[in-house]
């Protein structure tokens, strides 16, 4: 890999798009992980099962931003990854740790959508 220049800064309408183009592109990368798939599988399986049951409309908005939490802590979850993997190759203490803390903080983002889902359909 070799340096480049800087690219010039944005500003207005411009910055807006650029903006919407990396997150276009983040998104692109994280669907080439299977755990982002299967969140996806289980936010879309509880949209349909809330919408079944006859969910109300913020009980499904509630579990829509939900969804996007959990999406938004697994592509800080996959950055952790891609920069440990960078900076550590082979394995090392700080690399677990690293890995193991994004993988933490999935899984309890995972645990509150299932609460939630367990309290909307439950109660």
């Amino acid at each position: 890999m070799t340096l480049q220049d800087k690219p010039a800064r944005k500003s207005g309408l411009a910055h807006f798009f650029a903006a919407a183009g990396y997150s276009a592109a983040g998104l692109r990368r994280l669907a080439r992980e299977s755990a982002f798939r299967q969140e996806v599988a289980l936010i879309v399986g509880l949209l349909v099962l809330f919408v079944g049951l006859g969910a109300s409309l913020p009980e499904v908005l509630g579990l829509l931003g939900l969804g996007l939490l959990l999406i938004a802590v697994e592509a800080l979850n996959t950055a952790i990854e891609v920069v440990v993997d960078h900076l550590s190759p082979g394995w090392s203490a700080f690399a677990k740790d690293a890995k193991d803390l994004g993988s933490l903080a999935v899984a309890c983002t995972i645990g509150l959508v299932l609460i939630y889902a367990a309290v909307v359909l439950v109660w």
